[in-house]
């Protein structure tokens, strides 16, 4: 059975598995391990969404938000031996349901690595006249 909770105080176990899925996700690749990034990432986000098998977490998805207004969905990946059982699908829903409970209308993302379709039965569509940008120097 696959349990969802939100995350607030990461054990080092949560920490080490975090990693590992951000890495498989090809976020992190040459990195070495920051535990305190990722507790980090976890304390600063809006909410830091987990699902767990057998008390081992498989997938992770958080939000970031001014915590009034508008929120981006990021971080959303599951480990790929459990992709495709609708963990994803269910994650999205659970940070847009919690998101909404918090009063916070305007919910975005940027979809890499060719996932929009993923996105779309979830109810999001690309910006119109809309670029995404990075920093880069």
């Amino acid at each position: 059975m696959i349990e969802y909770s939100f995350l607030e105080t990461p054990t080092r176990m949560d920490i080490d598995r975090l990693t590992e899925l951000y890495r498989q996700a090809g976020w992190w690749t040459d990195e070495p391990d920051n535990p305190s990034l990722v507790a980090g990432i976890v304390a600063g986000s809006h909410c830091f969404l987990v699902a767990r098998q057998a008390k081992t977490i498989i997938a992770m998805g958080r939000a970031i938000s001014d915590r009034i207004s508008d929120a981006y969905i990021q971080d959303v990946t599951v480990d790929p031996a459990f992709r495709r059982q609708g963990i994803g699908s269910r994650m999205v829903a659970a940070l847009v349901a919690r998101l909404e409970a918090d009063g916070i209308g305007w919910v975005g993302l940027i979809a890499e690595r060719k996932t929009h379709p993923f996105y779309r039965p979830l109810g999001f569509s690309p910006m119109a006249d809309s670029v995404p940008m990075l920093k880069t120097s």
